[in-house]
């Protein structure tokens, strides 16, 4: 084991590094690399100019005319920063952090700031530093912002409460930004202590904190950005957007996998308000990391709906990295980190290679091989210990008085309030629901029913449900209904779907039930077989069979939602 460095050691060796950078920028020594006859993008003077870029010590260093030890010619190519992807749960890829590097390196993305809420609501701060250990010196940087609403409702039995002392410790953490996306804005509207204190603390810490207002207007969001909140992906209209904007805060276009803003939100994608916009994802499922890609995706339908290519590539880095004070990356200048992207050209829009502090990551269609990242193996088999509950019979999921109906709206995740029903009914596609509490072993068991999944035979269950994530599954009968949950609980999470008691697919998901240590490749193999056996037994196809059950159980999305208490009101916010 090394021996832990000395102030004066750490200084000296600060010392040397700066010395060489300086003596390699000074055109008095030779680069570590340099990318010649370069035509790169200068968010600064917003052109394009041509010359050498010097790297040393995994800074550049110059712009000029300079030698290397290795040196790339670049005629013909165009050279960006590497992207930022502003807002994101990783979780959401379904894979460990590192696969999810491997994944959007090719995609240019070379920063991403993430949420790790979905794993906190299961494992509390223990998940915040399992993934702050398992994201450590990967060749995408991860900085966090800490969440702020576990569980996201009193409604929800999450495995954690997390309050503002459970959080406070992590402000110290070097690649800690801030307090995560304010979900709660019920809470500070109305000057809930608990919500407030939260942003009052993430304050003292001089950290930013992030939005989510869908739909906020008025006194409300003028309390709610009074309050200290920065930013919002939420914005689906350019007038909310403006709205938003204009009363200070940054808005993330977010064109993720669940939601789409970016068409509508084109319009405000102009030199005008580009200093104040960044791209964002906040969730990305692996059929679309490895079919359309990450923020180069973005950025590509943002130059090919008109916008100057200039332009979009700024709001695909720079402003990012302004608003969440990373001062070192988002451009391409002496002292920045030498995170590039290669592309061929603007119209295309092929990224032919990636380079992370000067070393190359990608290229030839590759990843180069990165060392993993060491976990504390206490929290690595805490993360793959997340279910605690007993096993289910067709008994746990009968009743005997109505429950209350979920409808479906196609398209969203919007709910109507559809009535009651007393028994499942596949003619009028009413199925049976239940979320099983899973982390604390109450044996609570919230009961209702979906209209609108067209599921004709057997059950389908996941433990991915927003946010506490619990299990939830929606069956047409009881037994398979059971023996869905009871086979996630043996795979330590995942995604099943069976029927007449037999497994007919699933996808594990060990770690807190959220993720596999498998690669993106297997995992979206198995997610796709696991989705065709979904819709062979009935699944309407409009819809995702697991990402529209996951949301179901979201008790801060009206209309109807279903808990491990019941079916719940979110407009009166009362169990019906």
């Amino acid at each position: 084991m090394k021996g832990k460095e000395s102030y004066t050691g750490r200084i000296n060796r600060k010392l040397n590094k700066k010395l060489h950078i300086i003596e390699v920028a000074a055109g008095r020594e030779k680069a570590d690399l340099v990318l010649k006859n370069a035509a790169y993008v200068n968010v600064f003077s917003k052109e394009i100019c041509q010359c050498d870029i010097a790297v040393a010590e995994g800074l550049i260093v110059g712009l000029g005319n300079y030698s290397g030890l290795e040196e790339v010619d670049m005629t013909g190519k165009i050279v960006l920063p590497g992207f930022i992807d502003a807002h994101i749960h990783l979780e959401s890829a379904l894979v460990a952090p590192w696969e999810f590097a491997r994944a959007v390196l090719p995609h240019g993305t070379t920063t991403v700031i993430t949420d790790p809420h979905e794993i906190a609501n299961v494992m509390g701060g223990s998940g915040i530093e399992y993934m702050l250990q398992a994201t450590e010196e990967l060749p995408v940087d991860a900085r966090f912002m800490l969440p702020s609403c576990v569980p996201a409702t009193p409604m929800d039995e999450s495995g954690a409460i997390l309050d503002y002392h459970s959080i406070d410790s992590f402000y110290d953490h070097p690649r800690v930004q801030g307090l995560a996306e304010m979900m709660n804005y019920p809470g500070v509207i109305n000057g809930n202590s608990a919500t407030v204190e939260k942003i009052v603390a993430a304050q003292a810490h001089h950290k930013k904190i992030d939005g989510h207002a869908p739909g906020i207007t008025g006194y409300d969001l003028n309390a709610y950005v009074s309050a200290g909140v920065y930013s919002d992906h939420e914005c689906s209209t350019v007038e909310d957007a403006l709205e938003k904007l204009r009363l200070g805060q940054f808005i993330m276009i977010r064109e993720g996998t669940a939601a789409h803003n970016l068409e509508a939100l084109l319009p405000i994608i102009t030199e005008q308000y580009a200093d104040r916009i960044m791209f964002c994802c906040d969730d990305k499922h692996p059929s679309d990391l490895l079919e359309l890609g990450h923020i180069d995706y973005i950025v590509k339908k943002t130059i090919q709906a008109g916008v100057d290519p200039i332009l979009a590539v700024r709001v695909a880095c720079h402003s990012a990295a302004r608003y969440f004070l990373l001062n070192n990356r988002g451009a391409i200048a002496p002292g920045y980190l030498a995170d590039f992207v290669v592309i061929d050209n603007f119209d295309d829009f092929h990224i032919e290679k990636v380079y992370k502090k000067g070393r190359l990551m990608y290229a030839d269609g590759k990843v180069r091989d990165f060392d993993l990242p060491e976990i504390d193996p206490y929290l690595v088999k805490q993360a793959h210990n997340t279910f605690h509950l007993a096993s289910m019979t067709a008994e746990n999921f009968q009743i005997n008085r109505p429950r209350g109906v979920i409808g479906l709206v196609p398209g969203e995740i919007v709910s109507e309030d559809r009535g009651y029903a007393s028994a499942i009914d596949t003619e009028k596609d009413i199925l049976k629901m239940g979320v099983v509490e899973r982390h604390h072993n109450t044996g609570h068991i919230g009961i209702g029913y979906l209209q609108g999944y067209g599921l004709r035979s057997g059950a389908v269950a996941t433990s991915i449900s927003h946010d506490s994530h619990n299990i939830i599954v929606v069956g047409t009968n009881e037994a398979d209904m059971a023996a869905a949950v009871n086979r996630v609980t043996e795979n330590h999470g995942g995604i099943v779907v069976v029927d007449k008691g037999e497994v007919k697919a699933e996808l594990a998901l060990p770690i807190a039930g959220l993720m596999s240590e498998d690669s993106l490749v297997n995992v979206n193999r198995d997610l796709e077989a696991a989705k065709a056996a979904a819709f062979e037994l009935g699944v309407s196809h409009g819809i995702d069979p697991f990402m529209t059950l996951s949301f179901m159980s979201l008790s801060v999305i009206p209309t109807l939602r279903l808990t491990t208490r019941g079916v719940f009101d979110v407009l009166t916010q009362n169990f019906i």
